[in-house]
């Protein structure tokens, strides 16, 4: 309880929280017990303080009922949260690459055996490509947009994907996406040794998909940060300067 009243407390207090598109008690009180679900692992409730989960959700404007594809899940960090706020009514689509091999495909599978993430399903495609038998609500990605622009990955037309994502959601329906911050005027060309991108070159990509603009949230920002070293140095994942963007479909 104590700390849901702490979570509770960050999201009425703080500008993410109350620029999240009017989000309503019941919403923020939804938000504030799914990061505080004691159920979640102990390596995920320590990174919260770096990730900022309750801000983030928030801001995205996720909520009960709604249909989410969420792209790369990464090990669940968000998932399990995503499934629990959107709850029996909602769905999460669990949207995971054969492309990196098995281990995120194992974490994700894990997510799906817990007790109540009974909402969630995991679909498998090669990087740059995925699967939804629905229309979706939101299309998530955190800290994994840089990685479609990794060659030894995958060589994307991303193009293709951002109209494959715009082709997915509703009318009115938000394309999120959190990444590591690049210097600008890098493009994405440093993706491939930093695993970071130019804020710059994702809203010029996914504007040009037909997408709009709508948002964009400093909460994840770093000053600190001087975008030359890779994400995963030492000290630097999770603390590196992160900018948030929230586009909708017309």
């Amino acid at each position: 309880m104590i700390v849901r009243a702490i979570v509770l407390s960050l999201l009425v207090t703080t500008s993410a929280g109350l620029a999240s598109a009017a989000a309503s008690p019941a919403t923020l009180d939804n938000i504030a017990n799914a990061v505080a679900d004691p159920s979640r692992p102990k390596e995920d409730r320590a990174l919260d303080a770096d990730r900022k989960p309750a801000l983030v959700l928030a801001y995205a404007g996720i909520g009960t009922g709604q249909i989410i594809g969420e792209y790369l899940p990464g090990g669940g960090y968000y998932t399990r949260m995503l499934s629990d706020i959107v709850g029996p009514s909602g769905k999460v689509y669990a949207l995971e690459t054969t492309t990196w091999g098995q281990e995120g495909i194992d974490a994700t599978k894990h997510v799906l055996s817990e007790p109540g993430h009974g909402n969630v399903s995991l679909d498998l495609a090669p990087l740059g490509t995925f699967h939804l038998p629905e229309k979706v609500d939101v299309f998530w990605t955190t800290n994994n947009y840089h990685d479609l622009h990794i060659p030894k990955y995958a060589v994307v037309d991303m193009s293709v994907f951002n109209k494959l994502v715009f082709d997915s959601l509703k009318p009115g329906g938000t394309y999120f996406i959190v990444d590591h911050a690049a210097a600008p005027g890098t493009g994405a060309t440093l993706s491939p040794k930093l695993h970071r991108i130019d804020e710059a070159t994702v809203i010029s990509e996914v504007t040009a998909a037909g997408f709009r603009l709508v948002g964009e949230s400093d909460v994840l920002r770093n000053p600190k940060d001087d975008r030359t070293k890779s994400i995963f140095d030492a000290g630097v994942h999770f603390k590196a300067d992160q900018f948030i963007l929230k586009f909708q479909k017309p």
